[in-house]
This record gives C-alpha cells, structure tokens and sequence, in this order.
C-alpha cells in the first residue's frame, strides 16, 4: 500500500486537493474492479484539523496532522493562489515537514504554482521545475537557483515532480498513476477523466509577457521597439546601435534581464502577434507572416512550431472558433 499525502494548504486552490484526491481514489477503485487490490491510502494532511479556504467560501478537513504523520510516499503540494509571498510566508510551517519526509524517501510533487513552496524547501535547489506560464518570471525572480522549464507541463528529477499550469497538473496524476501501476491503468485513468496522456507542453496556452520589471532603461528602450515594430526586420548590431552600447555588452544585459537572448525575444514578440492574429482574423498564413516581419515561409512556420508546440494551421484549427464563433 502506498501512502499519498495530500497538503491542503492556506490560500490552497480547492480543485488541486480535490483532483488528486479523486484520482488516486477512482484507480484503487479501477484496480479493485479488475480483481487487484486497492493500491493508495490517500490522506488530506495539513497543521490543522480545518483549513478554511476562498475567504471561507470551502472549508476543508484533513485526515491527519502533519506532525502525526510518521511517513509517507508521495506527497503532493497543491496550486496556491494570492499574493505567492503571503502565500509562502502562511504555509513555512509544513516545509521542514516536507524536507523530512523526503529525506525518508518520500517523492514530492508540486502542481502549478505549488512549484513556489517546494521551490522553497531547497529540495530543487540545482534542479529543473515547471510552473504556470504565467508566473515564470516571478518564479526566476525567487528561485534563481532553479532551472525552471519554459512550456514543459512535467519535470521529474530524482523522485521530485513539478506540473505546468492550471489543467497541466493533471498530466502529472497521469504519469504518477502509470509510474505506481501500469500503462494500461492511466490509459483507463486518462479516459475515465477525458484527459490526455500524452499532452507534453504547455507552449500552445501560454501568452508571451515581455520581461519589464528590471531597470536597465536602456533595455527597456530597445524591448517598446521590438514591440511596436514587428513588421520589421531588425539585427543585434542596429538594436545595440539604437542605445549606443557595444553588441557584447549589449546582449550580456539583454539576457541578464530578460532571461531571452536578444533574437529569442524578437521571436517571441513576433510570435506572440502572429498567435492573436490566428485567433481573431482571417488571414491566410503567408499574410500574418508578412505582418510579423517574415518572408521565408519555412523559417516562419519552424520558429511559430518551436514557441507554441503546434504548427501554423494546428494553432489556428484549436483556437479560430473559439476566438469568433
């Protein structure tokens, strides 16, 4: 029997304790079905018997305490919500906990934005993590320490596992229930729960935000150009030239505040407006190429593929419809 220890957190987002909790249930109900034996004791755990959460609106009520439960296998730190420093600072308590159980072999796995608090017990320290989108550069802004994986919807390094945004998680209950089981009981997990298994990134949902909040004006400066001339082609050498800085150095503080090299953030920016011309208009793919700067088709569609997982004609088949009709 394997021990799944669910953290149910302050400022927890519910559905991230409720959705494991009803995973891990609903296979020891599909191994009990064919004969096996259920597999997971799952258990809410937490440094309260009540854990009141969406100002009150959920209250939610864990089986153990954290400082009864002697050890375990799994442990899962549920998405939090809010501001993340208040977030971290409301739940420091469970971390030794959470050090402890690991250094008695435990697995830990983070969903979403949960990556802030294991980030936080040092267990990635040196490693490499996922998390929302959306919240990558506060992430690097934090952890600088950690590798955090632009798109990915799973890490997993020695026994530590960490999930992309939002519904992302769910691909990561997938991969643990095929890795505790079998290939053939996620595959029944997967259809049981219209998920699925093979979803890999998150590239396709994610909205490229440029990274402002440094302040390095210089940079800034050349980042407002980029983004308001995407019909253009541009080079390093004339967007250092723009700020009179050498290209060397240039780069150097592009990248160190940015976190893209200078070409990757023209790429992303171009990609960006290309995406949201694809959701909202009609216009064939070799005329939102021409708008975001492109003339070489090949090279358009290999950088649109490279930044959303998906190709032109793929990403405007999932998300025309959803943008117009």
């Amino acid at each position: 029997m394997k021990n799944v220890s669910i953290l149910v957190l302050e400022t927890a987002i519910i559905e991230a304790i409720a959705d494991p909790h009803y995973m891990f249930n609903a296979v020891n109900q599909f191994l009990m079905a064919s004969g096996k034996k259920a597999l997971f004791n799952v258990q809410l755990v937490g440094l309260s018997k009540e854990v009141k959460l969406n100002g009150g609106v959920f209250s939610v009520h864990t089986n153990q305490l954290l400082k009864d439960v002697k050890s375990t296998d799994l442990i899962f730190i549920p998405a939090i919500s809010g501001d993340i420093p208040t977030a971290l600072k409301l739940n420091k308590k469970t971390i030794p906990w959470i050090v402890e159980q690991h250094a008695k072999g435990a697995e830990v796995a983070s969903l979403c934005i949960g990556a802030f608090l294991l980030a936080s017990t040092g267990l990635l320290d040196g490693k490499k993590c996922s998390t929302h989108w959306n919240a990558a550069n506060d992430f690097r802004r934090m952890f600088p320490q950690i590798e955090l994986v632009d798109g990915s919807i799973i890490t997993e390094e020695q026994g530590i596992y960490s999930s992309g945004g939002a519904n992302s998680y769910w691909s990561l209950l997938l991969h643990l229930v095929e890795k505790y089981t079998n290939r053939e009981t996620a595959i029944l997990a997967s259809k049981y729960f219209a998920v699925d298994i093979n979803r890999n990134s998150q590239s396709a949902y994610a909205m490229f935000q440029g990274q402002k909040e440094h302040k390095d004006d210089a940079i800034k400066k050349v980042q407002t150009f980029i983004e308001n001339n995407i019909d253009e082609k541009m080079t390093v050498d004339e967007l250092a030239g723009m700020v009179a800085i050498g290209r060397r150095s240039f780069e150097r503080r592009f990248k160190l505040v940015t976190n893209n090299s200078v070409m990757e953030y023209i790429q992303r920016v171009k990609m960006e407006a290309a995406k949201r011309s694809f959701e909202n208009s009609r216009k064939q793919i070799n005329e939102v190429m021409y708008d975001v700067g492109y003339s070489d088709t090949k090279a358009f569609r290999s950088v649109f593929k490279k930044v959303t997982g998906l190709t032109p004609i793929e990403y405007r088949n999932r998300y025309f419809k959803l943008g117009l009709d």
